[in-house]
């Protein structure tokens, strides 16, 4: 797989809060770094209603892929990861929702 990029929703195993093993996770791609680092956003398929970050994301917000659940992007949960630990590509998000 090459290195993901901006608008790839990839999967990605996230640790527990105790940081023991934990499931696989999508994330979405909103930077790619110089070297082998990207900027990720978790995505939910929990509705967080009172959060006022979270941004509805559907398989017909997709241009290839698609999602298994409707879901949300989290957009106040941001973090950096190697791009090594990603397992794959699920989706790409259409640059109109990206806006």
């Amino acid at each position: 797989m090459g290195k993901p990029v901006v608008g790839d929703v990839v999967v990605l195993p996230f640790p527990q809060t105790n940081l023991q093993a934990g499931k696989r996770r999508p994330a979405l791609v909103v930077a790619d770094l110089i070297g082998d680092d990207l900027i990720l956003c978790q995505i939910t398929s929990q509705s967080r209603r009172n959060d006022g970050c979270s941004i509805p994301l559907t398989s017909a917000d997709c241009e290839r892929g698609r999602l298994n659940v409707d879901s949300f992007i989290r957009a106040h949960r941001l973090f950096t990861v190697e791009q090594s630990i990603v397992l794959y590509a699920a989706a790409k998000v259409k640059a109109s929702k990206l806006e």
